[in-house]
């Protein structure tokens, strides 16, 4: 899907970078809408994170060129870095210090005066439903509570930008949930998430637009539909008399017009074949094998997932490799 350059807040041409050996990125090209949610996927080590440290100007790039927020990141590094927030895979905490502290050192090291960074941290703990424990210190934190005061001390600025490394990593369902919830209130507020995460279906419930990444480029860029729509989905079939698995086999491939030959089962007195995703609907499927004379147990259609999209794009399950930067 292209996206109109004046759209973005985010654009990366042709980055490279390499790290001794390694090349981590071999010619990037992103391009990230305004007050949106995109997401970053791919196995490890195809240089997401690099990525990611490239935009909030930690690592600078060997060649291309790189604006956040209308900013370049090699020769403004310091605006782009008052205009944008970065919650890492690891909270960048101090166990040893009340949540209150913590946001507000950090309030502090954005130069806000210690009367607003004060402000700003009962600020952000009473909207985000810490303040019961801003008091106690941080070890003594939940997982979830931890990852979310590290995602709310990366807004102690408001930025225009937040970026997002594997933030939900290693929480429990109930705590994902939390994030999922604070991020989507910020993108309503304005904010531009770019998210990188190893959770497909984070990916799906969160992201506008996604990039999947792999050896240092952009492979497929879209919508989550778009993306789904590349590969298809598959028409399941369930007959009352195996003898009809040859007549519905035919039926169903001269509706959807699959050059796939079917999968059948005839143990299940099953068939399946690749649809595309608008292709076809139930009502179209019922009608039409009632019209060849088959009898239907069950049917069903099956839409891909992001895990599929992912597996037919990469050819890897995303734990074969390993990210070096």
């Amino acid at each position: 899907m292209s996206i109109a350059t004046g759209d973005a807040v985010v654009v990366a041409e042709g980055v490279h970078k390499r790290f001794g050996n390694t090349q981590a990125l071999a010619g990037l090209d992103l391009t990230v809408p305004r007050g949106t949610v995109y997401g970053l996927l791919g196995p490890n080590g195809a240089g997401k994170s690099t990525t990611v440290r490239v935009l909030a100007t930690l690592t600078r790039p060997d060649r291309g060129k790189v604006t956040v927020a209308g900013h370049d990141v090699v020769r403004e590094p310091a605006a782009v870095r008052a205009k944008i927030g970065l919650a890492g895979q690891h909270a960048a905490l101090d166990e040893q210090l009340t949540g209150r502290e913590n946001l507000r050192i950090f309030g502090r090291l954005f130069r806000l005066g210690s009367a607003r960074a004060k402000a700003r941290a009962d600020e952000l703990l009473e909207r985000f439903d810490l303040a019961h424990a801003g008091d106690r210190l941080v070890r003594t934190y939940s997982g979830g509570m931890r990852r979310r005061l590290d995602l709310i001390s990366s807004l102690i600025v408001s930025p225009t930008v937040l970026f997002l490394d594997e933030p939900t990593t290693g929480l429990d369902p109930r705590s994902r949930n939390e994030i999922w919830a604070t991020v989507r209130e910020l993108v309503d507020e304005g904010t531009t998430v770019l998210l990188t995460t190893q959770y497909l279906d984070e990916a799906d419930q969160l992201a506008q637009n996604i990039a999947v990444i792999d050896h240092g480029k952009v492979i497929a860029s879209g919508t989550p539909h778009q993306l789904k729509a590349r590969i298809g989905g598959r028409l399941d079939v369930v007959v009352a008399d195996r003898a009809e698995l040859p007549h519905a086999a035919r039926a169903l491939g001269a509706l959807t017009g699959a050059n796939a030959e079917p999968d059948v089962d005839a143990e299940r007195a099953w068939v399946s074949v690749p649809v595309g995703t608008d292709d076809v609907t139930l009502p179209d499927v019922v009608r039409h094998l009632d019209q060849a004379g088959v009898k239907v147990v069950d049917v069903g259609l099956r839409k891909p997932t992001l895990d599929e999209v992912f597996l037919t794009l990469t050819g890897t399950s995303g734990s074969e490799k390993e990210e070096t930067r």
